[in-house]
């Protein structure tokens, strides 16, 4: 029994070693955890990635600013972990497939009573190592390789994804509360024409139609503060949720910078459309699934060759108090003859299994070509919009303030007034939508080049890169 007792003792310390141990150095070719690593963080980039103060509305804590959102989306949102760990399992698959070049050892011990004062015990060792086999280890081994690109470039997709969603999810917050705030202003105008009306009614000399119409756009204008405000409730909590948090939790945003007027841009459409093939991660991706289902296709082929181990086995047996030793040691060559002609259609289901990679990496260079061309043609719509709604809520500030004026002062009607103002704020949220487009379409075309990094969140309000420019990545590769 304590023979028993210590074979257990040693194949409990193996496992516990073998857990713990990384013999192949899948950890070195893992992707690093998605985050910016701000300011040169070492150690884990997400520690400090949401002090508690944002939260709570601590005095003198800082608003998050859009690298920090962006940063807090990455450490947070379950996307991000879920292609991580996929990562991990992908890289724990090299090691799977490597160990097949590795000889294997297992030990056996059996024990029983036939009738009292009888009884047997038996003990082995047996080791297998494998020494050729045309291939198929190798492919094996390729596979894992080529599959762990394709999780490490599917998780630099997800990472370009969740980059773009949280600098949505920052602007629209933006927007929303600027809509809150026009829409606060336009409300105070029409309380002040109501009260102008009010004023010449009083006075008798304005009918009370005119009381009327300015009251009834005031209730309006309140009316649409009051949904301004909701709307801006649900942006916040949508932005919790997508930063990986509950909707009711409030997050202190900084002030975006969106005075300045970008400058003019044009690039080659076609030169961007080729440098958007080199760099989309979902694109690289696809790549290294047609060259994981050819080494597929490699091993499948290799499995019907056969193939030479190396054996040797030792034992010892006991029984009715005499012991017996025995031991061997031999080449075994297998040569696989007939098996139902499994092989042949194991080797057809790997080269369609290629061919349909290799359409879906068609299917991508094309998406990609068509995605450059759209967000680029946005991009440009969105900076001639930023600026023709400059000159329209310039213009139509001027415009309120005339017709105001003049009605105050009794020479204009109070339906200019209304119409000025309505003008207004209608200019009001088209600037702001506009403001909004230009910087979200700017992000989009980054990452429909596989280009969205930090580089284009910090100059991201100024205007004076151009889109497509080459930006230093920090990109997580293995």
């Amino acid at each position: 029994m304590h023979y028993v007792c210590a074979l257990l003792c040693l194949w409990s310390s193996l496992v516990l070693a073998k857990e713990t141990s990384d013999p192949f150095g899948t950890e070195a070719v893992l992707p690093l955890k998605p985050a910016l690593r701000l300011g040169g963080a070492v150690g884990d980039p997400c520690a400090e990635a949401m002090p508690a103060g944002a939260l709570n509305r601590v005095p003198g804590q800082k608003p998050f600013g859009l690298l920090e959102v962006v940063n807090l989306a990455l450490c947070n949102n379950p996307q991000t972990r879920e292609v991580w760990a996929s990562a991990r399992a992908q890289a724990a698959q090299i090691g799977v497939s490597k160990a097949s070049y590795l000889p294997s050892a297992s030990l056996s011990a059996s024990g029983n009573r036939t009738s009292p004062g009888a009884g047997q015990r038996s003990y082995g060792l047996t080791l297998s190592y494998l020494l050729y086999d045309f291939g198929t280890r190798a492919a094996g081994v390729e596979s894992a390789r080529q599959l762990l690109a394709a999780a490490s470039a599917t998780q630099d997709s997800t990472v370009q994804t969740v980059f773009l969603q949280a600098v949505q999810s920052f602007y629209q917050t933006q927007a929303t509360q600027a809509a809150l705030d026009a829409a606060l202003e336009s409300e105070h105008a029409a309380k002040e024409s109501f009260a102008a009306a009010e004023a010449r009614y009083v006075a008798g000399s304005a009918t009370p139609a005119d009381k009327l119409q300015a009251q009834t756009a005031y209730s309006q204008a309140t009316l649409n503060s009051i949904t301004a405000d909701g709307n801006l409730k649900n942006t916040r909590g949508s932005m919790a949720n997508m930063l990986g948090l509950d909707a009711n939790r409030n997050v202190m945003l900084a002030a975006a910078n969106i005075a300045a007027i970008p400058a003019s841009f044009d690039r080659d459409i076609s030169a961007l459309i080729e440098e958007a093939r080199l760099r989309r991660p979902d694109l690289q991706a696809a790549a290294a699934q047609v060259k994981a289902a050819q080494a597929n296709v490699d091993a499948a082929r290799a499995s019907g060759k056969p193939s030479v181990a190396l054996t040797a086995s030792t034992n010892q047996t006991n029984a009715a108090g005499i012991t017996s030793h025995g031991s061997s040691l031999g080449i075994n060559l297998s040569v696989p003859l007939f098996s139902g002609f499994a092989p042949t259609y194991r080797i057809r289901a790997a080269e369609a299994q290629m061919e349909a990679q290799t359409a879906q990496l068609e299917r991508l260079r094309l998406q990609v070509a068509l995605d450059v061309w759209t967000a680029y043609q946005n991009l440009i719509t969105a900076t001639q919009s930023l600026r023709t709604t400059a000159d329209l809520l310039s213009s139509a500030g001027q415009s309120e303030r005339v017709a105001l004026g003049r009605y105050k002062a009794g020479v204009g009607s109070i339906l200019d007034v209304l119409n000025a103002q309505s003008a207004l704020a209608s200019a009001r949220q088209q600037r702001i939508q506009s403001t909004f487009n230009w910087n979200i379409n700017r992000a989009t075309l980054a990452q429909a080049m596989g280009n969205l990094d930090t580089s284009l969140l910090q100059d991201l309000s100024d205007g004076s890169r151009q889109p497509g420019a080459n930006f230093q990545r920090e990109k997580n590769q293995p």
